[in-house]
């Protein structure tokens, strides 16, 4: 069953990029850095977030279930444009979002880039296979 997302509320005080900082750089492995000429995070090489070119907006990477849902129920806070339509990133208002729904959704893109860079099984037997290789 997937996981149920809490939505942005109304008031409190919105979320600022030094907080996003915190979030990210508190998991394992995170590097600050730029992508898009923005500032970014990434594990390994891979994004996991990026501030959006708006300013106002992060870029989160996710999977198309985890967004329609979030966009289905909170689409003020969890949003896409076109140009994001066939790729599997969501757009996040900082102004809306609550901090702890922030960090959850940072942590799952923090998973999925990390479950990304793991070699899959047929990668791995293509290594070995390669090194014993016998030329005649």
């Amino acid at each position: 069953m997937p996981h149920v997302w809490r939505c942005a509320g109304v008031g409190g005080m919105p979320v600022t990029f030094d907080d996003v900082r915190q979030m990210a750089l508190a998991l394992d492995k995170v590097e600050e850095g730029t992508s898009y000429g923005t500032a970014a995070f990434k594990v390994g090489g891979e994004l996991i977030a990026r501030l959006h070119q708006s300013l106002d907006a992060l870029v989160v990477r996710t999977d198309f279930e985890q967004r329609a849902e979030l966009m289905a129920a909170d689409p003020e806070t969890y949003y896409i444009t076109d140009h994001y339509l066939n790729y599997e990133w969501i757009l996040v208002s900082l102004s809306r979002v609550q901090p702890d729904a922030l960090r959850d959704l940072i942590r799952m893109a923090w998973r999925l880039a990390a479950a990304s860079k793991k070699p899959r099984p047929s990668q791995r037997r293509a290594g070995r296979r390669g090194g014993s290789r016998r030329r005649g």
